[in-house]
C-alpha cells in the first residue's frame, strides 16, 4: 500500500541532509586550496545544497494539501537519493561518515515508490493570489494565441521575431514589469514585482524560450543595472523608454576569450572630447541586430591589474538591423567624431533561436559621456552595476526553465494518451507514469523555490539564492526536456513536433546568464564557505 505523506519525517530528512552539506563544506573549507583546488567536490556539493534549499523552500507548499504533500515528500526523497549517490564512496573527501544518510533510507524507499509515484498526476496547484492567476492567465492567453503558432516556424526557419510580437507584448506592459512606476513602468517594488515577473516570464517562455521568455529578460537587466548605479537624468532618460519599447536593448558584456570571467574583459573605453570612444569585440550579444541600445561592459581603467575595478559601465545607441549580419558607420554629427565602425555576425546555434546571438565588433565607436552609467561617480562600478543586472536576470532564466519544461510535460502527457504501443496508451504503463510524475514533481519543486527566491531578492536578500535556482533549474529542465522527447519515441527526434525544439532549447540555460560550472563554484560554493559561521 502506498504511504501516506509525512512532512514530519521530510522535515526531519532535509536537517539530515543539510547537516551533510554543512559539514562537507567544512571539510572543504579546510582543505588545502579550498574551492579551487577541490572544484569537483565544491561542484556537486553545490549542485547538492541547490536540491537541499529547493526542498527547504517547499516544506511549506507541502503543507497546503493532500497533492502537494505528495508532491513535497516525492521530491525531497528524489533529492536526497542523489545526494546518497554523489556521496557514495566519496565520504571521506565529504568529512562525513559512512552512513551518513542511513536515518533517511526508509523515507527514500516510500516515497521513491513507483506504487507512490504513480498517484502524482499532474504538478499541482501554484497557490498564487488572485492577482497572480491573473498575470499568469493574461500571459497564458498570449503564449497560446500568439507565441506557439510561430515557435516552430520560428525555429526551423532561425527567423526574426515578428514585430507583432514586440508590439503585443509592450502593450501589455511585459517589458516594465520591474521598471518602478515613477519611471514609465509597472513596477510597485516588494515582492509582488518580482513573483510578477518570475510568472509571466515563465508563461511566455511556455509558448516559446526565443521568442517570448527571453524578450523581456533584456530590459531587465538593463533596468536594474542603472537602478543600481545610473544618476536620475539617465533613469528618467532610459527607463520610460524601456517600459514603452520605445528602445529595446542587447547586453554585451561577453567576449571571446572571456565569458563568465568577467575581471577579465579587454574591450576599452577611452575618454575623447564629449565621450568616449569604444573598441574590441564582444560575443553572445543576443539580440543585438533588433536592439536599439548595447548595455556594454568595458574596461575604463587600462591598468591591467585594476581587474573588476577597472571597469565601467555603457549605453550604445545603435540604428536597428533585421536578420543575421549588420554593418554601421559612424557619422560625424551629435558630437560624434565620425568613423567609428560597428560590426555584427549572428552565431547559429541549434536551439533559441530567433532573437539571434551577435558577435560584434567595435572600431572606434563613439558613445556620449552622458551615456556611461553613473558618470564620473560610476567609473570603475561597471563590473557590480552588471552583477545587479545578472542576479536577476538569473531568477528570471530559472523562470525560463520552468517554462520550457512544463511546455515538454504538457507535450509528453497529450501524446502518451494517445500513442498505442503493444495494445495500450503509452500512459498506462508504470514506467511512463513514475517518469510523468517526477516531470511534475521537479516542475513544482522548481516553481516553488523560484518564488521564494523572488520574496527573499524582494527585501535585498537571496544573492546565493538566485544562482542556486538557476542551477538547479535549468540542470532539471535538460531532463525533463529529454524524457518527453524520449516518451515521444522516433517522433521525439523529428522537427515536426515542438518536443524536439524544446530539449534543443533547454540545453542552453545551463550556459548562459552564468554557466553552471562557474556558478557553483566561484558564487555558490564560494559564498557556502564564506556563510558557514556568519
Amino acid at each position: 500500500m502506498a504511504a501516506t505523506p509525512d512532512l514530519e519525517q521530510a522535515a526531519s530528512v532535509i536537517d539530515i541532509a543539510h547537516g551533510v552539506i554543512e559539514t562537507a563544506t567544512r571539510a572543504l573549507a579546510n582543505m588545502p586550496g579550498g574551492v579551487d583546488a577541490n572544484q569537483v567536490l565544491a561542484y556537486d556539493l553545490a549542485h547538492a545544497a541547490s536540491a537541499v534549499a529547493t526542498g527547504t523552500a517547499l516544506l511549506d507548499y507541502g503543507a497546503k494539501g493532500e497533492a502537494e504533500a505528495r508532491i513535497t515528500v516525492a521530491y525531497i526523497a528524489d533529492a536526497v537519493a542523489e545526494i546518497a549517490g554523489k556521496l557514495f564512496g566519496r565520504e571521506a573527501e565529504w568529512g562525513v561518515a559512512p552512513g551518513a544518510l542511513d536515518a533517511t533510507r526508509d523515507f527514500v524507499a516510500a516515497y521513491k515508490d513507483p506504487a507512490f509515484l504513480v498517484q502524482i498526476t499532474d504538478p499541482g496547484p501554484r497557490h498564487l493570489d488572485a492577482d497572480f492567476e491573473l498575470v499568469q492567465d493574461t500571459f497564458r492567453r498570449f503564449a497560446d494565441e500568439e507565441l506557439e503558432p510561430i515557435a516552430e516556424h520560428i525555429h526551423r526557419t532561425n527567423g526574426d521575431i515578428p514585430e507583432s510580437i514586440i508590439a503585443g507584448l509592450s502593450e501589455m506592459g511585459a517589458f516594465g514589469l520591474s521598471i518602478p512606476e515613477e519611471y514609465g513602468g509597472f513596477g510597485t517594488g516588494g515582492e509582488g514585482e518580482y513573483i510578477g515577473m518570475v510568472v509571466a516570464t515563465e508563461e511566455l517562455s511556455r509558448g516559446s524560450l526565443g521568442a517570448g521568455g527571453s524578450l523581456i529578460t533584456r530590459p531587465e537587466i538593463l533596468t536594474r543595472a542603472l537602478l543600481a548605479g545610473g544618476t536620475e537624468e539617465q533613469k528618467h532618460e532610459w527607463l520610460p523608454k524601456l517600459a514603452s519599447t520605445e528602445v529595446l536593448n542587447a547586453v554585451s558584456v561577453t567576449e571571446p576569450d572571456y565569458g563568465s570571467d568577467v575581471a577579465g574583459v579587454k574591450v576599452t573605453a577611452r575618454p575623447t572630447d564629449g565621450g568616449w570612444l569604444i573598441n574590441g569585440v564582444k560575443t553572445w550579444c543576443t539580440f543585438a541586430g533588433r536592439a536599439d541600445v548595447l548595455m556594454v561592459l568595458a574596461r575604463t581603467d587600462p591598468n591591467p591589474e585594476a581587474g573588476h575595478r577597472g571597469l565601467s559601465m555603457f549605453i550604445v545607441p545603435k540604428p536597428q538591423a533585421p536578420g543575421h549580419h549588420f554593418t554601421f558607420t559612424q557619422e560625424a554629427t551629435g558630437g560624434a567624431p565620425g568613423g567609428g565602425k560597428m560590426e555584427g555576425r549572428a552565431i547559429d546555434t541549434i536551439g533559441y533561436r530567433g532573437m539571434h546571438s551577435f558577435e560584434v565588433a567595435l572600431e572606434d565607436w563613439f558613445v556620449a559621456a552622458e551615456n556611461q552609467i553613473g558618470l564620473e561617480a560610476g567609473l570603475g562600478k561597471g563590473f557590480y552595476y552588471q552583477m545587479a543586472g545578472f542576479e536577476n536576470g538569473r531568477l528570471q532564466t530559472a523562470a525560463r526553465a520552468i517554462g520550457v519544461m512544463q511546455a515538454a510535460y504538457e507535450s509528453a502527457v497529450a501524446y502518451c494518451a494517445e500513442r498505442k504501443v503493444f495494445g495500450q496508451t503509452l500512459d498506462q504503463y508504470q514506467l511512463t507514469q513514475a517518469k510523468l510524475a517526477r516531470m511534475a514533481v521537479l516542475i513544482q519543486a522548481a516553481r516553488q523555490f523560484a518564488y521564494t527566491v523572488a520574496r527573499l531578492m524582494a527585501v535585498g536578500e537571496g544573492t546565493r539564492e538566485a544562482s542556486m535556482v538557476k542551477a538547479y533549474v535549468c540542470r532539471a529542465a535538460e531532463w525533463v526536456t529529454r524524457e518527453a522527447q524520449q516518451l515521444h519515441g522516433g517522433f521525439g527526434y523529428a522537427e515536426e513536433y515542438d518536443v524536439s525544439r524544446y530539449f534543443l532549447d533547454a540545453r542552453v540555460l545551463s550556459i548562459f546568464e552564468g554557466a553552471d560550472e562557474t556558478l557553483c563554484l566561484k558564487v555558490i560554493a564560494r559564498r557556502m564557505v564564506s556563510e558557514l559561521d556568519a
